[in-house]
């Protein structure tokens, strides 16, 4: 099995996936080979809670237009899942303050 941080590469924070904490989902950006176990395992131990759902998307890289003469490059393509946890479960780390 991999690095737990080499699946879990960052969280995904957006108006959407900050709306979707209330109903205890969590968004990450995941390695693009990694497994719906393995990302469940990863957030299991690296946050401390119970994990009932995971859902995955590929999502394609966009293309950008760059430099002076606009010559069209394209983004990497990546994969994002969203993460179910138990009810009363938090990830601190998505919290917002106020």
């Amino acid at each position: 099995m991999k690095e737990v941080y080499q699946i879990i590469k960052r969280p995904i924070i957006t108006e959407k996936s900050t709306a979707a904490v209330v109903g205890n989902q969590y968004t990450f950006e995941v390695d693009k080979k990694a497994s719906k176990g393995e990302i469940l395992q990863a957030v299991e131990n690296l946050f401390k809670v119970k994990v009932l759902d995971v859902k995955t998307l590929n999502v394609r890289g966009k293309e950008v237009r760059t430099g002076r003469r606009r010559t069209l490059s394209k983004k990497p393509n990546w994969k994002k899942a969203v993460v179910t946890v138990k009810e009363g479960d938090k990830i601190e780390l998505f919290e917002v303050g106020g």
